[in-house]
């Protein structure tokens, strides 16, 4: 039987899937007094998204299959995301308490995990959000972008077709985290821009609180 979609681009999905599971590596290294939830939330959760990830890859991006992975994709990002603030807010209170419980290096590599979550976390939000998601971008659907990449606006000097793909939008989380402001791409919508202003502030907070803190306990 002829694919009815013969041009119908479909981006591959396995930086994605690799960063879901960095995000579940990241959440295991996590002190246990810090973690939040039962081991088993996070690996459903994780096999909640990347079940949708190979149904894509496999249908050849049914459209059912894409409803089901950009709802399972925002539902995890979800989970991540508050996990993330709320284990920075326990790292805090730790530090606030001067509490022995959580020591100098316990606080610097948690700080360094919540960091790499918050970036990994934003990663797969930008990377659905932006121009409807990987399938609608990907075969130009008529959607506003969220972000202005420079490959797009100077077309003459980028490679014929080309269009931003998940490995971007990990760039730009990773920038907005250490930057703490747009490198690259610029936010175009009033919900890019608060999405990269709660970022760069998650960012400053664990780096300028945390993890300061955490070296000057080692270092005393």
């Amino acid at each position: 039987m002829n694919d009815p979609r013969p041009d119908f681009r479909i981006e591959p999905r396995w930086p994605a899937a690799i960063t879901v599971l960095l995000l579940l590596l990241l959440l295991e290294v996590l002190p246990g007094r810090i973690k939040l939830f039962p081991q088993w939330v996070r690996y459903v959760l994780a096999s909640m998204v990347l079940v949708p990830m190979a149904g894509v890859t496999l249908s050849a991006a049914d459209a059912r299959w894409l409803r089901i992975e950009r709802t399972a994709t925002f539902l995890f990002v979800l989970f991540a995301g508050g996990t993330t603030v709320s284990t920075l807010g326990v790292l805090i209170g730790a530090m606030v308490r001067r509490s022995t419980e959580i020591g100098g290096l316990q606080l610097l590599t948690s700080s360094i995990a919540v960091w790499a979550l918050n970036v990994a976390v934003f990663a797969l939000l930008y990377w659905q959000l932006d121009r409807g998601g990987p399938e609608p971008r990907a075969n130009r659907a008529p959607v506003r972008p969220d972000w202005q990449f420079p490959q797009v606006g100077a077309p003459e000097d980028a490679p014929p077709g080309w269009l931003p793909t998940f490995v971007d939008y990990l760039f730009l989380a990773f920038a907005t985290a250490a930057a703490f402001s747009p490198t690259d791409a610029l936010p175009m919508t009033s919900r890019a821009k608060l999405l990269m202003m709660l970022q760069s502030t998650i960012a400053l907070v664990t780096i300028v609180a945390v993890a300061s803190r955490a070296i000057n306990i080692l270092g005393n």
